[in-house]
């Protein structure tokens, strides 16, 4: 099954700090998990100036209990970045598939 994933940051004086903080490890998971197919992609959410606030992921699980698990040992999540998190299932469509399949 697919989820999207959207993220906003914390809009604190520390917000980007933790985000930096965090990253290597986030992306290091995301990696593993492109790896192994349970992460379609994702994106950084960029504000006008161009500054990351946020984190955009298309997720492929069994269901919202995984989706769930695998926030309990996101970085992002453990690190304080993410303040608050829309998750909603989705379905990529063909031309992705085909491409990416």
């Amino acid at each position: 099954m697919q989820f999207l994933l959207v993220a906003h940051d914390g809009t604190d004086d520390g917000a980007l700090g933790r985000r930096l903080a965090s990253r290597a490890e986030h992306l290091a998971l995301g990696d593993a998990m492109v790896a192994e197919g349970t992460m379609l992609y994702g994106t950084a959410i960029l504000d006008d100036a161009g500054r990351m606030v946020g984190s955009m992921i298309v997720l492929e699980l069994p269901d919202r209990a995984a989706v769930e698990a695998w926030l309990a040992r996101e970085p992002y999540v453990r690190g304080g970045v993410w303040e608050r998190i829309t998750i909603s299932a989705c379905r990529v469509g063909p031309s992705f598939e085909r491409r990416h399949r």
